[in-house]
């Protein structure tokens, strides 16, 4: 069982400062991620700002214009920042606010830091320029990235006490990463590749003679892409399914925080599967008000109960 230790305490003056600027980051570059979270209680609310303003620290890094040894400098620079925070060397009135708003959510929650330095290693491999022959060689990279994540949530939301199958919390976690880090994927392929990133195995894009890539608003000639999109739509939703798993050993709000995150990332999954090459002419994304449904029905618990109806039935 994994319990979340919330501190009756107050935090200090320095520590809400420092939460403020985390959440103001999570607010202003993650909306979707900031949606789900707002579902929390304050203390889980921010320690899952401060996770996502050190990630988004990271991510910048890999994805900004500063040249690649300068890029890993950067990157070791966080690492090390890290390595203070795991042993505990980062005062209140330290000069980085996002390692001051971490370095207290590790002491509130038990949040596994290791996943932080795997988020690391994910973009070293961006930086690396590598690409991926299979699914199992893309797992690894997307573990990395978003796998980590819903470990280091797991650690800020805990289990329920008893919940049944907890100790496999953390696989269905990493999971449910694995699941909306391959929607980000098909949402990003051309913007990927106009970057000059290919994330999807190449023996997908060989199978449906999409190894020319996607460089422009139309799929390439003679490609069957709509059948590589479902292709990896109907992954993406196994994933999903195995992570939903991870519902019924939330406490109510944490549930509905990952149930509102994973149903936005599911209906970006329905809308690329409706129009695959929507994802070769822009950036498909959901209107507020959808966001805001998902987010209601999170919080009512129908997927919580719609998983643990099929549990049962998987028993009976």
């Amino acid at each position: 069982m994994i319990q979340a230790v919330e501190s009756s305490a107050n935090a200090s003056a320095p520590v809400l400062a420092a939460y403020s600027y985390c959440e103001t980051v999570t607010g202003q570059q993650a909306r979707n991620f900031a949606y789900g979270i707002r579902l929390l209680p304050a203390p889980k609310r921010r320690a899952m700002s401060a996770l996502y303003a050190f990630s988004r620290r990271v991510d910048d890094i890999g994805d900004g214009e500063l040249a690649a040894d300068v890029k890993v400098a950067r990157l070791e620079e966080t690492r090390a920042t890290l390595a203070r925070i795991h042993a505990g060397e980062v005062d209140e009135d330290d000069t980085d606010p996002v390692a001051v708003a971490l370095a207290h959510a590790a002491r509130q929650f038990p949040i596994p830091l290791g996943g932080l330095d795997e988020l690391i290693d994910g973009v070293q491999m961006d930086l690396r320029g590598e690409t991926y022959e299979t699914w199992d060689d893309l797992k690894v990279y997307c573990r990395c990235v978003a796998g980590a994540i819903g470990r280091l949530s797991l650690g800020v939301f805990g289990t329920e006490p008893g919940a049944r199958g907890a100790e496999r919390a953390p696989e269905y976690a990493d999971t449910l990463g694995l699941a909306l880090q391959l929607t980000n994927i098909l949402r990003d392929v051309r913007e990927d590749a106009q970057g000059g990133r290919t994330y999807l195995p190449a023996d997908d894009l060989a199978k449906f003679g999409c190894s020319a890539g996607f460089d422009g608003p139309k799929p390439p000639e003679g490609s069957d892409f709509a059948g590589l999109v479902h292709f990896e739509v109907r992954r993406a939703r196994a994933l999903f399914a195995e992570g939903y798993r991870l519902l019924p050993m939330l406490d109510r709000r944490s549930g509905a925080c990952v149930a509102a995150m994973a149903g936005i990332y599911r209906r970006l999954l329905d809308r690329i599967e409706r129009d695959p090459e929507a994802v070769l002419r822009g950036r498909v994304s959901l209107p507020g008000r959808e966001k805001a449904y998902v987010a209601v029905r999170g919080l009512s618990g129908l997927d919580t109960r719609h998983v643990t109806r099929r549990a049962v039935r998987r028993r009976a």
